[in-house]
């Protein structure tokens, strides 16, 4: 695998608990800063579903 650039939200520039995401041509990959070892590879296509699925508030508590 490629070595991977992870980003994350500018609102999370100073903090340890922020979502970071690294996009490739064949995957987008997920991880929480707290976790690093910890990566979740999605699809592109599961990448816009989760994308949209936040924007919706369908993971609202």
């Amino acid at each position: 695998m490629e070595p991977l650039n992870w980003t994350r939200p500018s609102a999370c520039a100073d903090s340890t608990n922020c979502p970071e995401v690294a996009i490739t041509g064949d995957a987008v990959y997920v991880r929480s800063s707290l976790r690093p070892t910890e990566v979740t590879q999605l699809t592109s296509t599961e990448w816009l579903d989760l994308l949209a699925g936040i924007r919706n508030g369908e993971f609202d508590i």
